[in-house]
């Protein structure tokens, strides 16, 4: 068994040359003509054939998985089931889903290692999390509680399956939901044996299989490895990629698929990573990215929003300004033309009607797509500054200095004492939120590490252009998201990822 080792956060490094780290949203699939002909001839006639089989199969599991919580209450959900319940209903939902990803096309599950008991290891963790067909790992894992989000519940027969696997359910967009969520794990792993395995995917969201997300906190687990070791990969279902019907018809037009399922050995935390689970989460992953032979990154969902971590900030991988653009330019708005008349240092909350009059938009779809981009206080209203930074981002005849300057006029804070205005940490989070996609809490760490150098509890000016227009780092990050045709460099299209490797190249945009 393999015992903690020390170290902190995986290096955000290529694994060779100057190349970039590998995108893990992003899935690309390119076909030659030749598959392309292939994939039309099997696509016609054996993709039907197995996904209705297997749609079959699929509701009919619904009456195992009914019967075996029929006329319990949710006291008795929360004990492990035993007797005829389990036994029956057990095998019956394992062998029909054995069937189902036979019918599939899974006519192989390789697997390598020996998966632990569950006195060694109550809990185990599979990644990559690449595709919907992941579950795949539960039929040699004999079916283990799994962790999954609280809305798959509302799935017909796939919640049925949740609640027939008592699964602990996660709202990634409740904090409450997650803390719920990892005492439930650990009544169960302290349990001596008496609940089954638990079972989760710790980067939370599907990737590409190129680089593991960061994993969440966890427990002591037994890793678990996935891999499709096939000549074309049809299977990954990543943020932006093949849709779920394209992703199924072309792996249930493949001949034969196979999965790898490796266990590897129990992962004991050392005394360092007992006080410290970020610091454990930080290694496990590194020890399965080792396994895999794929680079582990900083790349995770925060909610529904992927973010990538460049130097100390998180930021969005796609930030919704883009969209806000797109959906101004398509309404043949013009940002530069717009008259905000914001007061600087001051906000002045407006409702939807005020937003439309004051941008000229008629058409009621266009102001509700555009309103629906900021942050709305109790009432429903928007902070208008919130919407001439914007308008200003979106101006290409704003030139960066110029910007940023808006920036911390619109959102600097009045002094009692010393400098006359700062720009204060909700200022802050607030501009990195609108302009970069960065998360509050994030920008607020950043914004707090930033003061620590100076007297104040704030930035000036100075101090703010110095970090957005000057630092090696963060201002080729402003650069990059907000003028990409200013910086050198960003005409070949790439990623942000690529910041975090010291190189720029302009961020491609969704749709585009």
């Amino acid at each position: 068994m393999s015992q903690g080792s020390p170290g902190g956060r995986v290096p955000l490094e290529p694994t060779s040359g100057p190349s970039t780290p590998p995108n893990p949203f992003v899935h690309e699939l390119h076909l030659s003509r030749l598959q392309r002909i292939k994939f039309c001839l099997l696509g016609a006639l054996l993709a039907p054939i197995r996904v209705l089989l297997a749609f079959i199969v699929l509701f009919l599991l619904w009456p195992f998985a009914w019967l075996q919580v029929a006329g319990l209450s949710e006291e008795q959900l929360q004990e492990p089931l035993t007797g005829w319940r389990k036994t029956v209903c057990h095998n019956g939902v394992l062998g029909l889903s054995r069937l189902l990803f036979f019918l599939l096309g899974f006519l192989r599950i390789r697997v390598r290692g020996q998966r632990a008991s569950r006195l060694q290891a109550p809990v185990l963790v599979a990644a990559p999390h690449s595709t919907f067909f992941d579950p795949i790992v539960l039929l040699p894992c004999d079916l283990p509680k799994v962790v999954s989000r609280a809305e798959n519940l509302s799935v017909p027969v796939i919640g049925a399956l949740l609640r027939f696997n008592q699964a602990i359910l996660v709202s990634r967009h409740d904090p409450a939901s997650r803390r719920r969520v990892v005492e439930e794990v650990r009544r169960r792993a302290t349990s001596g044996g008496k609940w089954p395995q638990v079972l989760f995917f710790p980067e939370g969201t599907c990737s590409n299989k190129k680089a593991l997300l960061k994993f969440k906190p966890g427990v002591p687990v037994q890793p678990i490895l996935i891999r499709y070791p096939n000549s074309l990969d049809t299977t990954s279902w990543a943020w932006r990629g093949p849709g779920v019907l394209k992703v199924l018809w072309l792996t249930a037009s493949q001949p034969c698929s196979i999965v790898d399922v490796e266990f590897l050995p129990v992962y004991h935390p050392s005394p360092e990573e007992s006080r410290d689970p970020t610091r454990y989460a930080n290694n496990v992953q590194r020890v399965m990215a080792q396994a895999l032979g794929i680079p582990a990154t900083e790349c995770e969902f925060v909610g529904s929003l992927p973010v990538i971590v460049v130097g100390r900030l998180k930021v969005a991988f796609e930030p919704q300004l883009w969209e806000l653009g797109k959906v101004l330019r398509k309404a043949g708005l013009s940002p530069g033309y717009v008259d905000t008349g914001a007061e600087p240092g001051r906000s002045r909350m407006i409702n939807q009607d005020e937003f439309a009059r004051q941008l000229q938009l008629s058409d009621p779809q266009t102001v509700a797509g555009a309103f629906s981009y900021f942050q709305k206080d109790a009432n429903g209203l928007v902070d208008f500054r919130d919407v001439a930074l914007a308008l200003a981002a979106l101006d290409r005849g704003t030139g960066l200095e110029e910007l940023t300057r808006l920036a911390f006029e619109l959102f600097a804070e009045e002094q009692a004492e010393g400098p006359s205005r700062l720009l204060c940490r909700d200022g802050f989070s607030t501009i990195l939120h609108l302009l970069l996609g960065s998360p509050r809490p994030a920008a607020e760490t950043l914004h707090a590490e930033l003061c620590q150098a100076g007297p104040h509890q704030g930035l000036s000016l100075c101090q703010f252009q110095d970090f957005s227009l000057r630092d090696p780092l963060h201002g080729k990050l402003f650069s990059t998201y907000l003028r990409p045709s200013q910086t050198p460099n960003a005409s070949s299209p790439g990623s942000c990822t690529a910041l975090a490797n010291g190189t720029v190249h302009s961020p491609k945009q969704k749709g585009d």
